[in-house]
């Protein structure tokens, strides 16, 4: 399987849980240079919704730039 991290030539939102019981795991790049990673359902979640919010497709619909 290919290594779906997202780096600065690739940005974009990875996150990972296994199972119920492992806690989620989060890595985000945005092409404007802001990297973020999470630990833990909680903090995933923020993660997603800002990375949401402010990069990623925000960039694409004019939204807030970080």
């Amino acid at each position: 399987m290919a290594d779906l991290t997202p780096t600065p030539d690739r940005p974009g939102l990875h996150v990972t849980k296994p199972d119920p019981s492992t806690p989620a795991t989060a890595t985000a790049v945005c092409h404007c240079g802001a990297t973020a990673t999470a630990t833990g359902d909680s903090q995933v979640r923020a993660l997603v919704e800002g990375y949401t919010a402010n990069h990623g497709p925000a960039h694409r619909n004019g939204g807030a730039r970080r």
